[in-house]
């Protein structure tokens, strides 16, 4: 059955809709950066950049980086954008879009995110990268889709046992990165833990300007969750909606995150654009090893 046209929109020229990105300009290895402006910091680095794209806050350029294609696409903030970057980027490679089928053969794609965050945890310092082991979704976007396959019930359960989750909130969902590329970015300059995603920047992380909080506790609750040694170790607003998705769809991703900030102890990294600008450069080397 072909898909309709309302349900995979294309562009006048047949790119897919808000990527603005045919099949022949993206690479089957792609890194997600949040910022647009970042999406330069990275393809600087790369031999040649043979396309360059923008729609939006979609930014794309796809290039060489010793030998190897590499795209580098700006999702923008937030688990929405991750769902409109993924399902685009699976339809470029899945779809056909001539006659809108799903092909018979599907393309695995690796997708390895390079995002800023702050440690809840002492031992991981500022100016340090971690490598996101799970994801922990807390904004219930994922629930769209059919996910049972892809949680972790024991350490969901403990969370919302230690955490007094509030039924009233969509239930957490625990979902780990891929093992393959866990084991190609781990090295003695990571850490390795488990990164919260919240669905906004103020009230869903616990911020405060005018308007109160349902669990003004939260925060604290993750900073001592427990389970068996797996702590929370930072929080941001895409990883476990990357991990979700593309558990669901047959792709390998993972997140990295360079730690500009240490809110346990209250630090801030002295230069944070050289501790992104070393996280890029070690996330491309591991690429091509």
């Amino acid at each position: 059955m072909p898909i309709k046209e309302s349900e995979l929109i294309l562009n006048p020229d047949g790119s897919v809709y808000h990527l603005n990105l045919k099949p022949e300009h993206v690479s089957n290895t792609i890194i997600f950066v949040g910022d647009q402006d970042r999406v330069e910091k990275v393809s600087n680095h790369f031999d040649v950049i043979e396309f360059s794209t923008q729609k939006r806050e979609f930014k794309t350029h796809t290039g060489i980086y010793k030998g190897k294609r590499i795209s580098v696409i700006s999702t923008g903030i937030g688990p929405d954008n991750i769902d409109i970057v993924i399902n685009e980027l699976d339809a470029l490679f899945n779809i056909d879009f001539k006659t809108r089928k799903i092909k018979e053969k599907l393309t695995s794609l690796d997708i390895i995110r390079v995002g800023t965050s702050g440690s809840l945890q002492k031992n991981i310092p500022v100016d340090s990268f971690v490598i996101s082991e799970y994801g922990l979704d807390l904004n219930g976007m994922l629930h769209f889709y059919k996910t049972e396959s892809i949680g972790n019930t024991a350490i969901e359960n403990a969370f919302i046992s230690h955490t007094n989750w509030n039924q009233n909130k969509s239930k957490p969902l625990i979902i780990k990165g891929s093992d393959k590329l866990i084991k190609k970015f781990t090295s003695s300059k990571t850490h390795k833990g488990l990164t919260a995603t919240a669905g906004g920047f103020y009230g869903p992380q616990g911020r405060v300007l005018r308007l109160a909080v349902e669990d003004s506790n939260l925060n604290k609750k993750m900073d001592t969750f427990n389970f068996n040694g797996m702590h929370v170790t930072n929080l941001e607003m895409e990883t476990a909606t990357i991990y979700g998705l593309s558990k669901l769809l047959g792709h390998n991703s993972l997140s990295l995150n360079a730690i500009i900030a240490n809110r346990a102890v209250g630090t801030f990294s002295k230069n944070p654009y050289v501790v992104v600008e070393n996280l890029i450069v070690y996330t491309l080397q591991k690429i091509v090893e």
